[in-house]
C-alpha cells in the first residue's frame, strides 16, 4: 500500500472539479495539506455539513439547505415575475448582478434532441403549474444564448403563449455565450433592456 494513497486519491477527486486539472489539482492539495488547520480540517468539516444537508428547493430548483429556498420563500420577491434559467450557476450569476428582483425557475438543462433530453427531462412541467397556480404576470427567459438554449426558449413561449407576458433578455447577452461567465454590468443591461417576445 502507497504512503500517498489518500492524498493521490483526494487529487484525483479534486482533478474532476470543473476548471480544475491534475496540475491544479495536485497544487491545490498541497496548499491544503500545508494549510491544514486554516483551510483542510475547515473546508472537510463544511464539504461533510453541505453533503448532508444540501437539497434542490421543490418550487424552483434552487439549492440551498431546506425544501424551500430562501428565495421562494421571501414575501417581497412575490412581485409575480419569474425569470427562468437553464441552471443554478446562472441564477446565482443573475443575483450577483442585482438586476432581478422576483423569483426564479431553474430548468436544469435545455431541450436536446440529440442528447434525448425532452420537456419532461427538465422542469417544464413545473413552470407551466407554477404559471397557472401562482400569481404570475411575466415570464422572463434568461437562456444561455446557444441553439439549444434558444430552442428552449422558443418551446417556452408557445407552451405559455397567450396565459402571461413573455419576455426575453435584450441583445448584450453574446451568442454562444453563458450567464455564469459574463460580468454584472452586461447583465444587468440585458435585463433592463429585455424585450417581448
Amino acid at each position: 500500500m502507497s504512503s500517498t494513497q489518500d492524498i493521490d486519491a483526494l487529487i484525483d477527486m479534486m482533478a474532476k472539479l470543473p476548471g480544475l486539472g491534475p496540475r491544479s489539482a495536485r497544487r491545490a492539495v498541497l496548499h491544503l495539506i500545508r494549510k491544514r488547520a486554516l483551510l483542510l480540517t475547515p473546508l472537510a468539516d463544511t464539504m461533510q455539513t453541505v453533503a448532508a444537508t444540501a437539497r434542490e428547493c421543490l418550487n424552483c430548483g434552487n439549492v440551498g439547505t431546506a425544501d424551500i429556498c430562501d428565495i421562494c420563500t421571501a414575501n417581497k420577491r412575490a412581485n409575480g415575475e419569474i425569470c427562468v434559467v437553464e441552471d443554478v450557476s446562472d441564477l446565482w450569476a443573475m443575483e450577483r448582478s442585482g438586476a432581478f428582483h422576483g423569483r426564479y425557475h431553474v430548468l436544469g438543462g435545455t431541450l436536446s434532441a440529440l442528447d434525448a433530453i425532452g420537456p419532461q427531462e427538465l422542469r417544464i412541467p413545473r413552470l407551466i403549474d407554477r404559471v397557472a397556480t401562482e400569481e404570475i404576470t411575466e415570464v422572463i427567459l434568461a437562456l444561455n444564448a446557444t441553439i439549444d438554449g434558444q430552442t428552449t426558449a422558443h418551446y417556452i413561449a408557445d407552451q405559455l403563449e397567450g396565459q402571461v407576458q413573455l419576455t426575453s433578455l435584450a441583445q448584450g447577452v453574446p451568442i454562444g455565450g453563458e450567464l455564469d461567465y459574463l460580468d454584472n454590468g452586461t447583465i444587468s443591461a440585458a435585463m433592463l433592456a429585455r424585450k417581448k417576445l
